[in-house]
């Protein structure tokens, strides 16, 4: 294992060590002491980027923040970018951390490998913050559609003035490999797909996180939220009639996709969350 000190874009400082998991080198930075949080970045970035809410979060809890495969300070291997495939690794890194039912908060891409986390492995997953991440394909615009399927190594001289690009090529292992990254960032986004049957059987309690201007509509947040039962019928006034898995929904006010992640917003709800008293299950 290789370790060193990482200077994040604030103040935020942590241990950065490669775990050897599933063939890929795994890069993961460790902040704070308590109760282990895994925290998981979007495309295109790396676990760096949630610099502005890692003190926060970081204050009461272990937080372990890895770049995911391709990402950041881990090289790519020669498989897909698949969140499916990401969350085996993300349960590998919990196993060999030898991690207690850590909590999950995964933002955009981060978001649906936590949420497949829990998916395949409920036994390994405390609770689960799931931010930005439509479960249909069909929730996000045409527009928006439109521009994803331009996503390729063609738009690498395009990105050259993009925090993303420069960001690979400060920190990426191989920063050559940013064409590469494109072309199967792009081809996963390509893919359709509907996840509302792994929502309707998650096993941990979940909280579902969006932006009141996000790439999906609110709509979408509240279809899912009404997939782990919320929003059907009165809470009640002990409770009583909120969701039996103990899921909830925040829709944060003043935000968009794009700065979600940094909003001291989102730390405050995912620890009031997070903290909050654990349902039986």
């Amino acid at each position: 294992m290789t370790t060193t000190t990482t200077d994040l874009t604030t103040e935020a400082k942590g241990t950065g060590q490669y775990a050897d998991v599933n063939g890929i080198k795994l890069y993961y930075e460790t902040h704070g002491t308590g109760r282990p949080l895994i925290l998981l970045h979007g495309g295109l970035m790396s676990g760096e980027t949630f610099g502005p809410v890692l003190s926060d979060l970081a204050r009461n809890h272990q937080v372990i923040v890895p770049d995911l495969q391709g990402h950041g300070r881990t090289a790519d291997i020669d498989r897909p970018i698949d969140i499916k495939l990401m969350a085996d690794d993300i349960a590998a890194l919990i196993d060999h951390l030898g991690l207690d039912k850590p909590d999950l908060v995964g933002y955009s891409l981060g978001g649906g490998v936590a949420f497949f986390t829990a998916v395949k492995y409920p036994d390994k997953v405390g609770k689960l913050v799931i931010v930005s991440a439509n479960i249909r394909r069909d929730a996000i615009p045409p527009e928006m559609l439109a521009q994803q399927g331009q996503v390729s190594a063609a738009a690498v001289e395009f990105m050259k003035d993009t925090p993303m690009y420069q960001l690979y090529q400060r920190v990426a292992p191989r920063p050559e490999d940013f064409g590469r990254l494109l072309d199967k960032v792009g081809e996963s986004m390509a893919k359709d797909f509907d996840f509302s049957n792994e929502v309707r059987g998650l096993q941990v309690p979940t909280l579902i996180v969006a932006a009141d201007a996000d790439m999906a509509p609110p709509s979408h947040y509240v279809e899912i939220f009404k997939l782990l039962d919320g929003g059907l019928r009165d809470g009640g006034w002990m409770g009583e009639g909120r969701p039996k898995g103990g899921h909830a929904l925040a829709i944060l006010p003043g935000l968009t996709h794009y700065n979600i992640g940094t909003s001291p917003l989102l730390a405050a709800v995912a620890l009031n969350f997070i903290d909050g008293e654990q349902p039986s299950r």
